[in-house]
């Protein structure tokens, strides 16, 4: 059939395949367009999670899990956190204290991190774009 809608189709465009990675291109510039728009601490916060998930861009990775698990997600946004705010030298002597003492101190994971839910939110996007792109791809091979 070489007409569509009373046009004649070039042969390039009878294979829709084709235009998959040039919308992926096109899905990626606007990505970067939009994040230039972040705010300062939001872009270093950005690029230590696009780091991280491209370390987990693999076949059979968490991120790509149909049920990612919680535990490590928030492992990965702690690991994540300590790299965008290291502690200065006070905070580590009385994380050292905690780890001597438990039972005086919350345990980390209780304590109230400022940025932390930045730093989820950011992550969760990412991956979330990441497995977008990682099936639509697939779907094609």
């Amino acid at each position: 059939m070489d007409y569509y809608g009373g046009y004649k189709m070039p042969f390039y465009m009878v294979y829709p395949m084709q235009n998959v990675y040039l919308t992926e291109m096109d899905y990626e510039k606007d990505k970067d367009r939009m994040k230039e728009l972040y705010p300062k601490e939001a872009r270093k916060i950005q690029q230590i999670v696009e780091e991280e998930c491209d370390k987990m861009e693999y076949d059979g990775s968490l991120m790509f899990d149909e049920y990612p698990d919680r535990v490590m997600l928030k492992k990965l946004c702690d690991e994540i956190y300590d790299r965008v705010y290291p502690m200065d030298a006070a905070e580590m002597e009385t994380e050292e204290t905690r780890r001597r003492r438990p039972e005086m101190y919350p345990p980390p994971s209780h304590r109230r991190r400022p940025g932390m839910d930045l730093v989820q939110v950011l992550l969760f996007d990412e991956m979330f774009r990441r497995r977008c792109r990682h099936n639509r791809c697939r779907r094609w091979w």
